[in-house]
Parts: structure tokens; C-alpha cells; sequence
């Protein structure tokens, strides 16, 4: 599909005589007003959602990156360069407020267009009160040195954002359960609501594997469950080498991922997203026939983007969903949380030691960042056109870009001696800003229980 903005203003040209100059010089007076105040005054001409979905073209990266994970597999990824994309700080501010008609509910307050505020009484919990936080997020162990990153919280331009109740959460889902589908950034996310109940109550863990890609936890009191299936793709997808995670993977963009697609039925909530792996090498596949690759180097075949699977892989993963009969539940499209690597890539010495979050004119939505982003809307927008179920903009994008202070950095394990290790400028720091998004997540099940 051809995203390239194809908007262009035609001007036509004024012809009139000399002796009628003087009637049309206030008519002219009054164009030339009514063009400049929108240029300088660009909430008073908002796009229109299919404008800003189109803004720009999508372009192919050059190259790709990864973070390690635990077990030494190189997991998180990002293109660790890329063609910049000729965007203005209007066109990217603009994507959030005039997608909001996604959700209904938001019309009495945009829960996503803000900025971060001072918060004195930050964190919640720490490393010693919650026990799910994995080593390479659990920056105060390793010894980040500041504390100012844990002192803010999201404040919307038209509303208060509550901050997470343990209790309210605990009592709106009982007798529920939640599903997180996607990679370790949507595990982070659990884990940082695992975290934040254990105020109130410890989950019990039900897995039946001691892995971390798939896992099960119990709130008896409560009868509420969560669970998180492992799916970075959300599609079918297989390594080419089954002993080597550093060879491409075969990605089978029009065919379901049956770890997840035949397990939600019966949930009542569940959150998808995906990012980053979509930067790895890479084999597109439709109808069972090579089509293209990422970052491959076989003769004869096309190379393809991130852009492109990225977008058939929502695409199949949001038909899916309104193919499930039996499905009742309300889907959160998490939208992509950027990373935030500074003077170099992940592998040559890219960092992010930023130590408190930009404001929010000082970073812009761009680049692969921005295309993602736009995907997502769109996929989304159609979703819900076509389908019977609920589906839901959860917006993670606008809040994360501004905190750039809240990823592990190298403050997830302990050095080396003569050995590098990466910075890690994909995860978020437990307790981190990631805790935000469960203020989201409770704020958006409280209403849609109020729609309701």
C-alpha cells in the first residue's frame, strides 16, 4: 500500500481587470488572514486521522540492531539507522488528539495527549517489595545511582490521570481475566502490574513451565487471572537455523499464531502490541511463497521493509480476532513504546543516561517511530469498522517518547571485566515510568465498565 501524501494545495489564479482592483483588494486581505492564522495556529486546522496516516512515505531501514535478553537470544531490536523522514512537530503531535475517536469513551478526556509532571511521593514498591522484577530491569539492584526518574507522573492537558489503585483494580476485575500478547516489552508491562498489586495481595504463580515467555498467575481472593503469551511477531513464525537466533526467521504474515489466537476466547481483556523484533533479518512469506525479505542476502529475492510486516502481521492479527466466535472481550491495541539510544547504536556504544524526561517540545515523533505508529492507528481504525468485537487505543507512544531517563541503560547487571555488554534502551527500570501504563489501563476499564 502507497502511504506517500499525495495532498497538494491548488491555488487558482485571481483574473479580473484593473478597474475592479479596488472591490477585490478586502477579499484578498481576507485569504491572505485566513491562510496565515492556521500556519500559525495549527489547532485551529486540525487534520483529519487519514491525513496524518499518510503524512509520509514508508521507507526501507539499512540495517537493523538488537538488545540481549536473558538466555544470551537477541530479542529487542532497532534499525540502528535509517532514512530520516521529513516530518514537522505539528504533523506528529497531531496523530494522537485526532485519533482519538477510536475510542468513544475519550471524548470526556484524552488520557494520552499530555506531559510529565514533578510527583514527590513516587515509587510504589521497589525491588525489595515486588519478586517478578527481572535482573536486567532491576536498575536500583545493579546500582543506578539517581532517583529522580521514579519522581513523575502523567498529567493529561484536559484532566487528572488517578495514579494506580491497587484495591479499585483488584475489585474491577474480579472474577475476570487479562491477557498481555507480544514480546519482553509487554511482559515488562505485566510485571510492572504484578508489581503494583502486591501492595494489596501477591499473585500466585499457576505456570506450568519455568520459562518467562508464557506464564499464569492466580489472585484466588479475587478469582481474577493473568496471563502472558510469548508472541513478538503475532504471526506464524519459525527460525530458519532452530539453534540459531542470530539467522533470519521465517514469518508467515498471513497465517495466525495459534500460542495466543486459540487461547483468549475466554478472556475478558486483552492487550496486544508489537515492535521491535520487526527489525530483524527476516523471511516474508504469503500463501506459503517467499515474497521478500528483511535484511537478507539470498539472490532473486525482493527486499521488503519492517513497514511491510509489520502491517500484514496486524492485519492478520486483528482479522483473527474478529473471526473468534466464542470472543467477548474488549482487545487494547498498546500502541509502540520507542526506544532511546543517543550518540551511537545498540551495538557501537548507544546509550541513554538522560536523567529526567524531556518536555514535551523537545523530542519529536519520527522516523520508523512515527510509521509504526501510523500502522497501528490505521490497522486499528479498520479493526473496528469491520469487526464485531470491541478493540481499544491504548496509546503508549506519546507519554514513553518523552522518558528516555527510564530505561535500564547498563544498570541491568553487573560489569564485566574486558567484556562489553550493550546498553539496554529498549525495557523500562522497575519501578519505572512503564508503571504509568496500568494508570491508563485502569482509567480505560473503568470507563468502558461505566459505558457499559
Amino acid at each position: 500500500m502507497d502511504f506517500q501524501d499525495n495532498l497538494e494545495l491548488s491555488l487558482g489564479k485571481l483574473k479580473t481587470r484593473k478597474k475592479n482592483a479596488t472591490k477585490i483588494v478586502p477579499f484578498v486581505a481576507l485569504a491572505i488572514l485566513f491562510t496565515l492564522i492556521p500556519l500559525y495556529y495549527p489547532s485551529l486546522h486540525p487534520k483529519k486521522l487519514s491525513q496524518v496516516l499518510s503524512s509520509s512515505s514508508f521507507q526501507s531501514n539499512s540495517s537493523y540492531s538488537s538488545s540481549t535478553e536473558e538466555k544470551n537470544e537477541k530479542i529487542i531490536t532497532t534499525p540502528s539507522s535509517s532514512p530520516q523522514i521529513n516530518v514537522t512537530r505539528s504533523d506528529t503531535l497531531v496523530a494522537a488528539p485526532q485519533a482519538r475517536f477510536i475510542n468513544h469513551t475519550d471524548e470526556k478526556c484524552d488520557l494520552f495527549l499530555g506531559e510529565w509532571v514533578p510527583n514527590p511521593d513516587g515509587p510504589y514498591y521497589t525491588n525489595m517489595t515486588c519478586f517478578t522484577i527481572q535482573e536486567h530491569q532491576n536498575c536500583m539492584k545493579y546500582g543506578r545511582p539517581d532517583r529522580d526518574f521514579l519522581k513523575w507522573k502523567w498529567k493529561p492537558d484536559a484532566c487528572e490521570l488517578p495514579l494506580f489503585d491497587a484495591h479499585q483494580f483488584l475489585q474491577l476485575v474480579r472474577g475476570k481475566s487479562l491477557a498481555f500478547v507480544g514480546d519482553s516489552v509487554a511482559r515488562n508491562h505485566m510485571q510492572s502490574l504484578i508489581c503494583l498489586l502486591s501492595k494489596v495481595v501477591y499473585a500466585v504463580d499457576v505456570s506450568d513451565t519455568t520459562d518467562q515467555e508464557t506464564k499464569h498467575w492466580e489472585y484466588r481472593d479475587y478469582n481474577f487471572n493473568m496471563s502472558i503469551f510469548w508472541a513478538p511477531y503475532l504471526v506464524k513464525a519459525n527460525k530458519t537455523e532452530p539453534n540459531n537466533t542470530y539467522q533470519p526467521f521465517n514469518l508467515y504474515l498471513d497465517e495466525p499464531d495459534e500460542s495466543w489466537t486459540t487461547k483468549i476466547q475466554d478472556f475478558d481483556y486483552v492487550i496486544i502490541s508489537a515492535g521491535h523484533w520487526f527489525f530483524r533479518p527476516s523471511m516474508f512469506y504469503l500463501n506459503h511463497t517467499l515474497v521478500g525479505c528483511l535484511f537478507c542476502s539470498q539472490p532473486n529475492v525482493s527486499q521488503l521493509t519492517s513497514f511491510f510486516s509489520y502491517q500484514k502481521a496486524f492485519q492478520t492479527a486483528f482479522r483473527i480476532i474478529n473471526s473468534l466466535e466464542n470472543y467477548k472481550g474488549i482487545t487494547f491495541l498498546r500502541t509502540f513504546a520507542p526506544s532511546h539510544f543517543e550518540d551511537g547504536v545498540w551495538d557501537k556504544g548507544g546509550d541513554c543516561v538522560r536523567t529526567i524526561p524531556f518536555k514535551r517540545n523537545e523530542n519529536v515523533l519520527d522516523d520508523y517511530n512515527l510509521e509504526f505508529y501510523k500502522i497501528q492507528l490505521q490497522e486499528l481504525t479498520i479493526a473496528q469498522k469491520e469487526g464485531k468485537n470491541k478493540f481499544r487505543l491504548f496509546d503508549a507512544t506519546q507519554s514513553m517518547l518523552l522518558r528516555p531517563d527510564g530505561h535500564p541503560s547498563k544498570y541491568g547487571h553487573w560489569p564485566k571485566p574486558n567484556v562489553t555488554l550493550s546498553n539496554d534502551c529498549v525495557h523500562w527500570c522497575l519501578p519505572g515510568p512503564i508503571d504509568v501504563w496500568n494508570d491508563f489501563l485502569l482509567e480505560l476499564m473503568k470507563r468502558e465498565a461505566i459505558d457499559e
